[in-house]
């Protein structure tokens, strides 16, 4: 579905703070996969998704697009305004995801009128009930506040309902950049929870960053890791299920010693 071609990213190019956050990334993501992401800080997890997402213009390789299964494009210099119509993202911040001031019902009517193509919708009782009866998915009882402003709502309940919302908007592909590394550990597990649930239930193509082994090795059907701007290991299916916390340090250390050895080499 979305493929990246040989894809490099480098700040401040030619400068003494020139700094190159990604190296020759290719990548390709199916339609259906769940990919764990994990990677020390500095690794390019967020450069990678900068430029997924059309932050950043990569400074070499391309991005491709195909999401008709047929017609594929290159969308490398497309605006970030325009991918947010396919690619969906939800950050760290529980707040950056809603709008605090508004209410429950207008940010979830933004939410639907942002990927809707037909004739202009409106709020009336018919789509109120329609709000209540995707808000009860979440059990969280937010059915009953819509008229609320979503500023009232805690952390979890607020990163939940983002998580809905882009759910509504059905995106051809979902980028969570650790999007529960800022909440309390029960509504992490909750939020981490739900985040399985709208992934298996609705067939979501899923990136997510994440901190916690547990949670790169038990969710998803991918797991990514990245090292100095580079993908050093991409396993899939039963290799990754049958992977433990303690067989990624230990890859780690050996593709890590593996490129020491190869620099060594280089310099003699």
């Amino acid at each position: 579905m979305l493929t990246l071609n040989s894809v490099g990213m480098v700040f401040a190019r030619g400068t003494p703070d020139e700094n190159t956050a990604l190296k020759n990334i290719n990548l390709t993501v199916h339609t259906g996969d769940f990919i764990t992401v994990i990677g020390s800080n500095g690794a390019g997890k967020s450069t990678l998704y900068n430029v997924i997402a059309g932050t950043f213009v990569p400074t070499s390789g391309s991005i491709t697009l195909c999401l008709d299964g047929k017609n594929e494009r290159v969308i490398t210099h497309d605006k970030e305004y325009t991918r947010a119509r396919y690619i969906g993202r939800i950050f760290q911040n529980p707040l950056l995801g809603t709008a605090g001031k508004m209410s429950l019902e207008d940010n979830m009517m933004i939410c639907l009128r942002k990927g809707y193509k037909g004739l202009k919708i409106s709020l009336n009782a018919k789509m109120r009930e329609y709000f209540k009866s995707r808000l009860r998915e979440l059990g969280m009882g937010l059915e009953n506040r819509l008229n609320d402003n979503v500023e009232q709502f805690s952390g979890g309940q607020r990163q939940a309902l983002t998580l809905l919302m882009a759910v509504m908007s059905e995106p051809a592909l979902l980028l969570l950049d650790e999007h529960t590394a800022a909440l309390d550990p029960a509504n992490a597990e909750l939020v981490m929870e739900l985040t399985r649930k709208f992934a298996q239930t609705y067939k979501l193509t899923v990136m997510m960053i994440t901190h916690n082994m547990h949670h790169a090795l038990s969710f998803g059907s991918r797991l990514l890791m990245m090292d100095s701007g580079n993908i050093i290991l991409d396993v899939e299916g039963e290799e990754k299920a049958k992977l433990s916390v303690s067989d990624i340090i230990e890859r780690f250390r050996r593709i890590k010693n593996e490129d020491l050895a190869s620099d060594e080499m280089l310099l003699q």
